[in-house]
């Protein structure tokens, strides 16, 4: 009986491996697809040749895709956390929701951030250097050559870095065990690397984060249609096709050989044609849509940041009041355990809502930095070095969401601890778990 008892449990635990396999591909594979198009949406459409650069730019594409990809199930996986919570909750005897159990969303964190290390470190790294390589001089010039210097200059870096945190390390903590814990990658070396990566993302968060919170107004106000109070439309429409034309005469009098005033009457033209865009587009608005959609998403757009900030200040003064409400000396509950709001489904869903409106809060702020401004991606006119420069930055702000959420007090869940079917699964040292 005891034999029939370890082959059951063997066999479960082996159906409970493919079922979990299979499901983390079927994620994953959808947040590809959905990167894949987003990339070719941006990508320029001139990099498109049938040549050895498109053979480049093809797989430095694919491996931007896997990055985005990542960046996304990081995002998500937060939220998809708390969902399942509330869902295992709600339904703790269903049938149909036996695949939802902790040793899934163990696995899911352990791949999220084992991808983010290999993107990081190892994918990123090379799709730029093998986007700008050209070879030794001296070899075969093709694809193995650039591969060659790739590998080769990935490599150096890797030294650089390493003998960068050995230097560091012997000014700061000179002891025999901290020089050999670099010997030792895969356990202390790359997990301390990565944190210190997310530290700079939480850095990096929190600077952009307040920057977008103040910007989300203007870039709502660019999206919606406004409401017309005392204006006419139809008056500005035709003075701004007066100006159109006027500037369009102007433009066929003029002779080739005056290209610097032909440059500048261009450019006032296109931006006569984009007033003119706009304002069509005002009319053509319906009423509900002006008059109903843009006042409600500002209204709502104000109640989630005042909201977001009066948790953010709660949480602060509990910080200060309390040293058990820190994040290092408190034990949430596990996945299925408890609830993590008082207000149970409901609460889970604010907190849901505001994890995501502070992603795209501290996107928007990122672009609207000075020195980040020249990274914001133009449809079918992007280059395939800004789209790498764009994975890393949105793989970085996005390992970086949990540790932030975590410590601002926008929810409470610990996978540290066990829920059902827990005991499959795995421990491993990694930056998200132990941000949870």
């Amino acid at each position: 009986m005891e034999g029939q008892d370890e082959v059951s449990a063997r066999e479960q635990h082996f159906h409970s491996q493919v079922r979990e396999s299979t499901i983390c591909f079927l994620l994953f594979a959808i947040l590809y697809i959905v990167s894949y198009f987003i990339i070719t949406r941006y990508k320029r459409k001139s990099d498109e040749q049938e040549d050895e650069d498109a053979i480049v730019n093809r797989i430095s594409l694919f491996l931007s895709t896997f990055t985005l990809a990542v960046s996304a199930g990081a995002v998500l996986l937060l939220p998809f956390s708390i969902i399942s919570n509330e869902i295992l909750l709600s339904f703790p005897q269903n049938y149909y929701i036996q695949w939802l159990n902790g040793s899934l969303i163990h696995g899911l964190w352990n791949l999220a951030s084992l991808f983010s290390n290999l993107c990081l470190f190892v994918l990123m790294p090379f799709a730029f250097f093998f986007l700008e390589s050209e070879g030794f001089a001296g070899l075969k010039r093709g694809i193995r050559a650039r591969i060659l210097e790739t590998l080769v200059m990935l490599i150096l870096l890797a030294l650089l870095i390493l003998g960068i945190v050995w230097v560091a390390l012997a000014l700061i903590d000179n002891d025999a065990a901290s020089m050999e814990s670099l010997y030792d990658l895969w356990e202390f070396y790359l997990p301390y690397l990565y944190s210190c990566i997310s530290l700079m993302g939480c850095l990096l968060l929190l600077l952009c984060t307040p920057v977008g919170l103040s910007r989300m107004f203007t870039v709502m106000g660019q999206l919606l249609v406004k409401p017309t109070i005392l204006e006419d439309l139809d008056e500005q429409i035709y003075i701004i096709t007066l100006e159109e034309e006027a500037l369009q005469r102007r433009l066929n009098g003029l002779s080739s050989s005056v290209e610097h005033n032909i440059t500048e009457l261009e450019q006032e033209l296109d931006n006569v044609k984009t007033l003119k865009t706009k304002l069509e587009r005002r009319k053509k608005a319906s009423a509900w849509e002006r008059n109903l959609v843009y006042p409600a998403v500002m209204v709502l757009l104000l109640i989630e940041t005042s909201i977001s900030v009066l948790l953010v200040a709660c949480n602060i003064l509990c910080l200060l009041v309390d040293e058990t409400a820190m994040p290092k000396g408190t034990r949430g509950p596990g996945i299925g355990n408890a609830s993590l709001s008082a207000f149970g489904f409901v609460g889970a869903a604010l907190e849901i809502i505001l994890i995501f409106y502070l992603m795209v809060s501290s996107v928007v702020g990122f672009y609207s930095l000075r020195f980040f401004g020249n990274f914001i991606p133009k449809k079918d006119d992007t280059t395939m070095t800004k789209i790498i420069g764009n994975c890393v930055s949105i793989l970085v702000l996005s390992s970086a969401l949990p540790v932030m959420s975590r410590t601002l007090g926008l929810h409470k869940l610990h996978l540290s601890d066990t829920s059902r079917d827990s005991e499959t699964a795995k421990p491993s040292a990694n930056g998200h778990q132990k941000a949870l």
